[in-house]
């Protein structure tokens, strides 16, 4: 019988979809039975109360979770997340109930040995509840209590070679997709970069030195699997320079229905024959395609790289050969003052060892950030704030067109004086040479 009733979290597990209250139920009634013979370190029955304290939150509207402040391992400032439940004495169980982030492999490659080990570690010390993979992208494990945190922590790293993931006003845990190891359409070795960055930057992401938090994310290609154009302060999102490569024959077996379109993603829906013109020629964002005469043509200079009618034609339509990337900056999740996506920084840089031209704009960007930003302020509210300009003056990128995203509504230039020839000082006496009053 279940330790507490919860017949409202009862009803998540009525409609047609998985519910995260069976899983819990579940994994509930295996500590229970405890099968194994495990010598728990948490309360054995922590999941149930934690069953309790959410079915209590709903009933009441309001969270019975408070922020735990200050709890962590020794020399990290992040990587633990305290919580604690304000009904200790109904719910002892989770009276201590610290989430830990759990830095995750690249590409998100694991063995099931590595999974394994992760999962009896934290079935021992923790609540065996975990979160594959959290929006930043760790591994998160759910409820521990303060005195298993430097366990779990050595165990992490002396038995596994695991780290603990970024949290607080740190650059969080950077994240990337499976690139070049699966992917025909990365534009560069997404897992590299991403492995060198978070062995060059461990220190700012484990200790805690800047306005808020702050995100990398690395995208192979425009279609974007790890949403970095949404969510990351930096976010590196493969492209190319050069054409698309244009294979016509299968452009007219896409026409002739010969192969299906998406890569057969829609098959089994009555849409009808598949149509170039409407499907992909009237969708292009700039227009720069057209068929004609059985020839499909595209306009490179227009392209925007969306990556729609690869997606759509991917036997007749790939990415270019001369490849690198666009940075963004300044995405990020609706939290002070809404939500924003990334606006462009670097048009095209390419990705090679030892990426010394990246880290340049990155640290730019930092030093500016941390001077000038608020407390809890993320790069793009900064941005907003002092304007996009200043980046750029900032980082010593020129502008150019790309970086325009709509005419501006302000008609007057305000010059600096170190760019008017002569600065600020005139002469009267050479002026009335050439004006009269």
């Amino acid at each position: 019988m279940a330790k507490h009733a919860t017949p409202l979290l009862d009803q998540l597990e009525s409609g047609p979809w998985p519910s995260f209250v069976s899983d819990l139920k579940q994994e509930a009634a295996s500590r229970a039975k405890n099968a194994n013979n495990v010598e728990f370190q948490v309360p054995q029955d922590c999941v149930e109360d934690l069953l309790g304290v959410l079915e209590l939150s709903y009933k009441h509207g309001v969270t019975h979770w408070k922020h735990g402040g200050i709890v962590g391992v020794f020399g990290y400032g992040g990587g633990v997340i305290g919580r604690y439940c304000d009904q200790p004495q109904e719910f002892p169980g989770v009276a201590h109930f610290h989430t830990m982030r759990i830095n995750q492999p690249g590409g998100k490659f694991y063995t099931t040995e590595f999974l394994k080990n992760l999962c009896d570690l934290w079935e021992f010390r923790g609540s065996g509840v975990t979160n594959m993979h959290g929006s930043t992208g760790d591994i998160i494990f759910i409820g521990t209590s303060t005195p298993q945190l430097e366990e779990i922590f050595y165990e992490l790293t002396h038995k596994f070679d695991q780290d603990l993931g970024g949290s607080g006003s740190n650059l969080r845990t950077p994240s990337d997709c499976i690139g070049a190891a699966r992917c025909e359409y990365a534009c560069y070795d997404t897992q590299a970069i991403c492995y060198e960055l978070t062995q060059e930057y461990q220190d700012e992401l484990h200790r805690p030195a800047f306005p808020y938090k702050f995100k990398f994310k690395f995208d192979g290609c425009p279609n974007c699997c790890v949403a970095s154009i949404a969510r990351a302060d930096i976010s590196f999102v493969g492209t190319w320079r050069d054409d698309i490569k244009i294979d016509q024959e299968a452009v007219a077996g896409y026409v002739g229905g010969e192969f299906a379109p998406n890569a057969g993603a829609h098959s089994g829906r009555d849409w009808g024959a598949f149509d170039i013109q409407k499907e992909v020629i009237d969708l292009c964002p700039s227009q720069c395609m057209k068929y004609e005469g059985g020839k499909l043509a595209i306009n490179t200079k227009e392209c925007t790289r969306c990556m729609h009618c690869i997606n759509v034609m991917p036997r007749a339509l790939h990415i270019g050969d001369d490849r690198g990337c666009s940075m963004l900056v300044g995405a990020k999740a609706p939290i002070l003052d809404g939500a924003q996506m990334g606006s462009l920084l670097v048009p095209f840089i390419k990705v090679e060892e030892p990426y010394d031209e990246i880290k340049e704009v990155i640290e730019a960007i930092w030093d500016w950030w941390m001077e000038e930003g608020k407390n809890r302020e993320r790069l793009g509210e900064l941005i907003k704030r002092q304007g996009f300009q200043k980046l750029l003056e900032m980082t010593n990128i020129k502008p150019v067109p790309q970086h325009v995203q709509e005419p501006r509504h302000n008609p007057y230039i305000f010059w600096k004086e170190d760019e008017v020839p002569g600065g600020w000082t005139r002469d009267i006496n050479k002026f009335r040479e050439r004006h009269q009053r």
